[in-house]
């Protein structure tokens, strides 16, 4: 799996400053399961390093990437390397920004003033933009926001949920393969947004004029958009009282009540999802059910990385 990564995050010496902003997370943790590609679109497009800062400055008609006195413009050549970029990568499962940076920041970047009194942090990294408008469905997120566990669990089952997706296409894709895909994330959609699970049913099930190909392209936007939501407790406990629907005619009394109690613990903040989500598997295993067990729910992203320990 590759992911896009800005590569001061990587740990490389390519700010302004001659520093960087390594992640721990990604260096450390993350490497194991993907290959990053490391891009510093500075450096790509000929500035030094160690280099004088640059800054989105807004003009009035335009907001141009230049030092803050104005001087060494890079507003084009950064926005036509993000484009070269965006249109070469079409195989990668996400990207991860640096944040604030004028080039790579996803959002809250300063924009100045021309006349160089005040800033408001409203703008979006040149870079970062173009990668972003030529995919809405690519999965990206700032390597700070990572630290966050709940949005470092999101991220990451985004981006395996995506390398699916994009070995799906690579197969070959047709109307069976995208209901069969949609019935094993069904109940991942599900644990984040209630209203998009019920939109991608309807889409793949009403009679379409659409080729596979814009079906397929409507169908992943809506599933990335829908998995951007945080899953919930509520969600989550909805998503688990689903599953334990499937176990009804084989727990016995006891056993039914271990698992409500289960769900009612993490419900009420008491236990981790982990605590609910191995029982289900316990079961599963005695009671084997082939639709379930493919459900990418179960295991969205490799137990290993320890995601779902600390919620």
């Amino acid at each position: 799996m590759k992911i896009g990564i800005s590569a001061c995050v990587m740990g490389q010496n390519v700010r302004f400053d001659g520093g960087h902003k390594r992640s721990v997370f990604c260096t450390e943790q993350l490497s194991e399961y993907v290959q990053f590609n490391p891009i510093c679109p500075e450096v790509a497009v000929g500035l030094p390093t160690p280099r004088k800062s640059i800054r989105q400055i807004d003009k009035g008609a335009q907001v141009f990437l230049s030092r803050p006195d104005g001087s060494q413009d890079v507003t084009q050549a950064i926005t036509q390397y993000g484009k070269d970029i965006a249109n070469i990568c079409t195989d990668l499962a996400g990207f991860i920004f640096c944040a604030k940076s004028p080039t790579c920041g996803m959002e809250r970047v300063k924009i100045y003033h021309h006349h160089g009194k005040g800033s408001s942090a409203t703008g979006i990294g040149l870079f970062a933009r173009q990668i972003m408008e030529a995919n809405p469905a690519l999965p990206v997120e700032e390597s700070g926001r990572l630290n966050d566990p709940l949005l470092r669990e999101n991220f990451i089952t985004r981006i395996f949920t995506y390398q699916k997706w994009l070995t799906l296409k690579a197969n070959g894709l047709n109307k069976h393969k995208l209901i069969t895909f949609h019935s094993q994330v069904k109940y991942l959609v599900l644990s984040h947004h209630l209203e998009s699970y019920r939109k991608l049913g309807q889409l793949l099930g009403t009679k379409s004029t659409l080729s596979i190909e814009q079906l397929g392209e409507k169908y992943i936007l809506l599933l990335m958009n829908a998995l951007r939501h945080l899953a919930s407790k509520k969600s989550h406990t909805n998503t688990l009282q689903h599953l334990q629907g499937y176990f009804k005619k084989h727990l016995n009394k006891n056993k039914r009540a271990e698992l409500s109690k289960a769900i009612a613990s993490y419900r009420k903040g008491l236990t981790p999802l982990l605590v609910p989500l191995t029982l289900i598997k316990h079961y599963l295993l005695e009671f084997p059910n082939e639709y379930l067990s493919q459900q990418a729910y179960l295991n969205p992203h490799p137990e290993t990385l320890k995601l779902r320990y600390g919620y």
